[in-house]
């Protein structure tokens, strides 16, 4: 089972999405610890489909984002890197101003693969607004 890696700080994690769509997006990384990070995106027009809801989109990229991050500060040693091969999201609301939440915790932490779940909610009121899970395939260095 891999272990939270001390060289992973929140700065680093802070800092590595920045010119890629997690900046973009407004995604910030709050807390890591053992098995579990915590992140919140705040809500812009960006962030919503033309019918005036939460794009689902926005909601998966926070999740997603967030179980991502924890996979790499959970990756074992010697390892290259990680990509995602499966994600389920279940979408039971919205919100139409202020910020959403997100707590990723890891159910499994093997040397192939990492399973994560993730619960984005309102922050102001802490309201559920999905339910997330994602697998990780760990990828090695070749040869």
């Amino acid at each position: 089972m891999s272990q939270l890696r001390p060289d992973i700080t929140l700065e680093l994690l802070r800092q590595r999405g920045s010119e890629y769509l997690p900046g973009y997006l407004g995604i910030e990384i709050l807390s890591i610890a053992e098995g579990v990070l915590t992140s919140r995106m705040p809500v812009k027009q960006l962030h919503f489909a033309p019918n005036r809801f939460l794009h689902a989109a926005s909601i998966v990229a926070l999740a997603d984002t967030s179980c991502g991050y924890g996979t790499v500060a959970h990756l074992p040693a010697g390892a290259e890197s990680f990509t995602t091969i499966e994600l389920k999201s279940n979408h039971l609301g919205t919100v139409r101003e202020g910020s959403i939440a997100c707590v990723a915790t890891a159910q499994h932490l093997g040397r192939s693969t990492q399973v994560w779940d993730a619960v984005v909610t309102d922050e102001a009121s802490g309201r559920k607004l999905a339910l997330f899970r994602c697998s990780q395939m760990i990828l090695w260095p070749k040869g």
